[in-house]
């Protein structure tokens, strides 16, 4: 019976994959729009420019999607300014939801960027752009703009590089050589020793010629020194051009692509022949590639059955380690998620040998979870090992509950999860090695602070921002993380913020409404807590707006709310009563970190203002993280006065002290805080 079933069990596969003829991963990357407001004059509201702009973005409503995904639009008339604009999509991205993506840019970016003549936002899936002159067939490769995977090359390098500009290169050509509807193209290079196998895209808006195509994605590779060395996945976008370069296949093939409809070209056109013969539509070209494809796909097909089939026996005997659809966790997501992340599994041993079976020499700190370790694997990536003691805080909900989330999530101001492990009573998490630590370690640091010019801590301030309306608004899931502090923000080399620790993190679908929320269960950290949360256990992403103003707070005045502002005795009070009363008496300026000796001093009380906004007691009057990235960037957006903190009693302050803030070079009304609507 065991070897009818093993038969059965391959039969099975066999047939269950038989139609599949591509294996990849799912590309749920995903990015913050970036806009560029450009320094090339300014108009007036009233100005014709505004007006034709105006009619150019609501005439997007009625558009009808087109196939190729590149929308070349303008507004007006040769007696006044015309507006001029384009919309370019990923290839990938089907064509109402192109559409969809490029009306939102262009709603959206006028409003980043008020009264700017000329401007571009990239969003995840769509490039627009507009201005007041004309931008149809010119290259423009200012300004630009790049992500990068935060993994960098650890072996061999100039291999790598050199196979990575040979693709790049291969595509540049292919993108170059599109007809007037698409200049696109993808494709896989050779491996080199201790890497997968490489992908990679190469794009350019229509419009251009072949020669300023080449140009344009040859500055575009001339900028990976710059932008994105050692790194092993990127993208670079200008707006005229963009490419992409990973260790694994994250575009479709052509075959599940929208299929392009033929272009309109004379019969003789060199474009045309040179077009088919790349894509495999020559006379007979089909036939070939279905005989060359056919027998590669079913012996691919065999040998992941019998994968398969062996991993289902050696799970059998128990030589495996234990898979987590298999372990006794229990938790409020559901099993099957769970179960999902078996890829992510690493071996005892592995994370043993990779962190000198634990040594005290490679701790990177300790907190009542437990410790975390460098590693460096033996391809040579370094890593920071979580392993949890058995007298933390952090049971087996919590760690399953990271592992889900961490899984789920792709965003620069993130930590990435690399994997797991589960070995009888041991629990530990395997992520991406951040070099410098926490924001803790440096922020409450009176020598390591003087680090921090204000140009880093503002950089740190929006990246968290950014990083949480990220998970409130912009993730697959809605997320809660309940627990933000400077311990739980780590700084890359670059002193980017990533937000880590998801072990109380709520997760929520994106129909769910993001209401309130209780729990009978109040886990986090005072100081950083929202009043309704810690008396209540109410929660919901106003929560985590709290708990980012008491970061904001920590971070101009180098002081923990928990320690009191003037951190002299222990009556001092604490650091938002501090905060507050010197608002209220017009001398804020004296709370300022006396480290940060430049820097704009109306930029930094905005942020102090924004800071006061997100601790209000009632969470109504706080601010969404929309809101929040909004007043950072736009400093046209007028902003609120700040009533009493929470956790402030009117009796510290002083009765002759009225609640004006006249004496601030800062613009402020009664005016109550914009909500605005999720992107």
């Amino acid at each position: 019976m065991e070897h009818v079933r093993v038969i059965f069990f391959f039969f099975a596969c066999v047939l269950t994959l038989a139609p599949f003829h591509a294996f990849a991963q799912v590309d749920s990357y995903e990015f913050d729009p970036e806009f560029y407001c450009l320094d090339r004059g300014n108009f007036t509201a009233n100005s014709t420019f505004a007006g034709n702009l105006n009619r150019l973005v609501s005439s997007l409503s009625s558009l009808k999607s087109k196939a190729y995904g590149f929308y070349n639009m303008s507004s007006g008339d040769s007696s006044g300014e015309r507006a001029y604009a384009i919309g370019l999509c990923r290839r990938e991205v089907k064509r109402d939801d192109c559409l969809s993506c490029i009306q939102t840019a262009a709603r959206n970016l006028p409003k980043q960027c008020p009264l700017t003549k000329q401007a571009v936002s990239w969003y995840t899936h769509c490039m627009f752009r507009y201005s007041n002159r004309t931008i149809y067939g010119r290259k423009e490769t200012f300004p630009n703009s790049s992500f990068i995977a935060g993994e960098e090359i650890s072996a061999n390098r100039d291999e790598f590089e050199r196979l990575q500009r040979e693709l790049l290169n291969r595509l540049k050509g292919i993108a170059a050589a599109g007809g007037p509807n698409r200049k696109y193209a993808q494709g896989n290079g050779s491996a080199s020793a201790g890497y997968r196998r490489f992908y990679g895209t190469a794009q350019c808006t229509p419009d251009l010629s072949e020669q300023d195509c080449n140009d344009c994605l040859v500055y575009g590779f001339e900028n990976i020194p710059r932008c994105c060395d050692a790194e092993i996945g990127l993208r670079w976008f200008c707006p005229s051009c963009n490419f992409r370069f990973e260790t694994w296949r994250f575009y479709e093939f052509d075959a599940d692509l929208e299929p392009d409809p033929p272009a309109i070209q004379p019969a003789d056109s060199p474009t045309s022949s040179a077009r088919n013969e790349r894509i495999g539509k020559g006379k007979g070209g089909s036939k070939v590639i279905i005989a060359i494809v056919i027998p590669i796909v079913l012996v691919a097909l065999f040998a992941i059955c019998l994968c398969l089939v062996l991993k289902w026996k050696k799970n059998k005997s128990g030589d495996r380690v234990k898979v987590l659809g298999q372990s006794p966790l229990s938790g409020s997501i559901a099993e099957d998620e769970f179960s999902n992340t078996d890829s992510l599994l690493v071996h005892f041993e592995t994370l043993k040998a990779a962190t000198n079976n634990f040594s005290s020499e490679n701790e990177l700190g300790r907190g009542g979870f437990g410790l975390v370790y460098k590693g460096v694997f033996s391809h040579g990536q370094e890593i920071a090992v979580k392993r949890l003691s058995g007298t933390s805080g952090q049971g087996d909900i919590e760690f399953k509950n990271e592992i889900i989330l961490l899984a789920k999530l792709q965003h620069r101001n993130l930590v990435r999860l690399l994997g797991f492990c589960i070995q009888g009573e041991e629990r530990l998490l395997v992520y991406e090695f951040i070099k410098n630590a926490s924001l803790d370690h440096f922020i409450f640091d009176i020598e390591k602070r003087q680090l921090l010019d204000w140009g880093v801590r503002y950089k740190m301030i929006g990246g968290v921002a950014k990083g949480l309306l990220y998970l409130h608004e912009d993730s697959r899931f809605r997320i809660i993380h309940r627990d933000l502090k400077a311990s739980n923000i780590l700084l890359d080399q670059e002193m980017n913020p990533k937000i880590a620790d998801f072990g109380l993190a709520k997760l929520f679908d994106t129909g769910q409404t993001m209401t309130h929320r209780f729990t009978n269960r109040i886990a986090g950290t005072y100081g950083y807590m929202a009043p309704e949360y810690a008396m209540h256990g109410q929660f919901s992403v106003k929560t985590d707006v709290f708990s980012f103003g008491v970061l904001v707070i920590e971070i101009i005045t180098g002081k923990r709310n928990n320690n009191g502002g003037s951190n002299k005795d222990e009556d001092a009070e604490d650091l938002l009563s501090w905060v507050w009363r010197s608002w209220r008496e017009d001398t804020i300026l004296s709370v300022i970190d006396p480290s940060l000796t430049t820097g704009s001093r109306n930029e930094i009380l905005r942020c102090i203002h924004i800071g006061l906004l997100c601790v209000q007691e009632s969470a109504a009057a706080r601010p969404t993280m929309a809101t929040v990235v909004l007043m950072l960037n736009s400093y046209s957006f007028t902003l609120p006065t700040p009533s009493r903190p929470a956790f402030v009693l009117e009796s510290v302050m002083p009765s002759n002290v009225s609640s004006s803030t006249e004496g601030l070079q800062m613009s402020s009304n009664d005016v109550t805080v914009s909500e605005l609507s999720p992107r």
